[in-house]
């Protein structure tokens, strides 16, 4: 799923740049291996989007109308990545950096092209932003620290998607047949195991001895 969205933003961001579209950490050690002009989308954060978190269960249907199977919800995924430009020179990082924002603004949802077929039975909608300040709890002065790196300009983009990994659960097929509850057949109605006899296409009807050895039925007939 992940290298999904991947693929979905490389697509988005290859026309804004002369060279690569990287997903790499960028660290020390691979800027100094860089050797072309670069759009690096480090996907640095996962995290649940808990407010869209559905209880219960989906129920599937076939072309009869007939439940099928019963699904969870998908759960859905914040992907934060950070966007960075990589030249020899900052006026070319920043004219990249442009370029990246110019592809990545107008869109406030990822266009229907890219947006991967596992995620299309459930939607086709994946949110995206570009350049939201991030919670408190993920500042990017903290990740440049942690990456051993310099600090960079940097765009924050964040696309929701579900993980369409889910549990899924069969279903009985549906009843076509009706049934008959017999109670008593060894004459001794308390002490006997009651006994189920299924008929195509009858009413449910459920019999009883009584104390004079008849049977009642539910529709009040005689057995």
């Amino acid at each position: 799923m992940l290298h999904e969205i991947d693929e979905a933003l490389r697509r988005l961001l290859t026309p804004a740049v002369e060279g690569d579209v990287a997903f790499d950490a960028p660290t020390r050690d691979w800027a100094a291996r860089r050797n072309a002009p670069t759009l690096n989308a480090y996907l640095y954060d996962i995290r649940e989007d808990v407010a869209r978190r559905e209880r219960g269960a989906y129920a599937e249907w076939d072309a009869q109308g007939v439940v099928t199977r019963k699904r969870q919800p998908p759960r859905w995924f914040r992907l934060s990545y950070l966007l960075t430009a990589w030249t020899s020179r900052p006026e070319d990082e920043h004219r990249l950096l442009s370029g990246a924002m110019a592809l990545l603004l107008p869109h406030e949802v990822l266009p229907d092209e890219a947006v991967p077929d596992s995620v299309r039975s459930i939607t086709t909608q994946l949110p995206i932003s570009v350049a939201v300040p991030p919670a408190e709890s993920r500042s990017l002065a903290d990740i440049w620290s942690a990456l051993g790196g310099e600090l960079k300009p940097s765009l924050d983009v964040v696309i929701t998607t579900p993980f369409p990994v889910t549990p899924v659960y069969a279903v009985a097929p549906p009843v076509t047949e009706g049934e008959i509850v017999v109670r008593g057949v060894t004459g001794v109605p308390a002490a006997s195991r009651p006994r189920m006899i299924r008929r195509q296409g009858a009413a449910r009807v459920t019999h009883q001895e009584d104390g004079s050895g008849g049977c009642g039925s539910q529709d009040g007939a005689g057995a």
